[in-house]
């Protein structure tokens, strides 16, 4: 019997959702602190997309590789070889 929709369940989330959850939080924070404080802190926002740019073009990026080593997240777009 499978769980409805609206029940509490344990579901992973694949390492694609992660990331852009994690570079929207920087991008959004950057934002407000660039606002808030100075200037210099658009320097976290263009970290963001040059990562998103990596794991576009090359498949992995330094976050990528950290979240799929310490969480043992799994890729939904990029299946393992020899998995």
């Amino acid at each position: 019997m499978s769980p409805s929709p609206g029940s509490c369940r344990s579901t992973v989330w694949p390492l694609e959702r992660v990331l852009y959850a994690l570079a929207g939080s920087v991008t959004l924070l950057s934002a407000v602190l660039v606002l808030v404080v100075s200037p210099c802190f658009v320097l976290p926002a263009a970290f963001a997309g040059v990562n998103q740019s990596l794991y576009v073009l090359v498949g992995a990026c330094p976050a990528s590789i950290v979240l799929s080593r310490a969480l043992r997240l799994r890729s939904a777009l990029y299946a393992e070889e020899g998995a």
